[in-house]
């Protein structure tokens, strides 16, 4: 039976080191801010920004709401974010996605200062990244390095392989492991052979968006397997993209769902927040 990565514990310990480290930023006077937007109030969206005001409260970082109506024009929008830009006090904006139909999520991306993109998806961040420059990055690849790391997981040299090439998952997630000199292979949905290419994996890393897709015939025998997905199955539990329980049976080591690689997101997203102090000082 496959250990169990526990993303609840690892964002635990990554939250109380930045307790600490926000509690001597305050003993020499300083607070750190997050703006968090969101438009309209979409059920998920609204559980994602509640975890996020949460942790905020926790590690002592001021989180600054922006509960704005679904018929919020993308003017609009863009001059909050420009107020946002210029206010000193503030560290850190996040926009939450997805955002309405009326607004175009690129123009709204770009828009953000890159220095407080504590969500690592403006072109400057993704491109720091891509050079191997100091940068924001995206939380949830930060946090799958960490859970790894922290697991007594090494990359190096291992055969790691990524199902999904998203801009949020996929293709960060990629890259982090190039950085930590993994051999990387990028699944999709056109790769031919699926199987036989995840196989081969060490690391196995699936965002596939597809419930319970990946079997125990998709998994070498004792490899690292890391499930991004969630979804709710037909007796409306959480489920990720991989069959938990069939493919623990062979895996060395899993993340379940939930309690994996969703903790880690929001405790990365705080490490940003940090982050950004230190960055908007320089």
């Amino acid at each position: 039976m496959a250990n169990l990565i526990d993303g609840k514990r690892i964002s635990k310990e990554i939250k109380d080191e930045l307790k600490e480290k926000v509690a001597k930023y305050k003993e020499e006077g300083t607070t750190i801010s997050l703006a968090v937007i969101q438009v309209g109030n979409d059920p998920a969206s609204s559980v994602y920004v509640g975890n996020k005001k949460k942790a905020c409260e926790y590690i002592g970082i001021r989180s600054l709401s922006y509960e704005l109506e679904e018929n919020t024009s993308q003017e609009e929008l863009l001059k909050l974010i420009a107020q946002l830009n210029e206010d000193a006090s503030v560290n850190g904006i996040l926009v939450q996605l997805p955002l309405p139909r009326q607004i175009d999520e690129k123009k709204v991306i770009n828009a953000i200062d890159p220095k407080k993109d504590v969500d690592g998806f403006h072109p400057s961040s993704v491109g720091a990244l891509v050079i191997g420059e100091k940068g924001y990055v995206s939380c949830t690849p930060a946090g799958i390095i960490q859970l790894l790391k922290r697991s007594n997981i090494s990359i190096e040299g291992k055969e790691c392989v990524v199902i999904g090439r998203s801009n949020i998952v996929g293709k960060p997630m990629s890259l982090l492991l190039l950085r930590e000199n993994g051999t990387v292979t990028m699944a999709h949905s056109k790769t031919k052979n699926l199987k036989e290419v995840c196989k081969r994996a060490d690391i196995l890393i699936v965002a596939i968006g597809k419930p319970r897709f990946i079997t125990s015939d998709y998994v070498k025998e004792g490899a690292t397997v890391i499930d991004v997905g969630i979804h709710r199955n037909e007796e409306n539990k959480l489920c990720g993209d991989v069959d938990f329980d069939d493919v623990s049976k062979i895996a060395g080591a899993i993340t379940p769902v939930p309690g994996g690689v969703g903790p880690m997101t929001i405790a990365m997203l705080m490490n940003n927040c940090v982050e950004s102090y230190l960055i908007n000082q320089k």
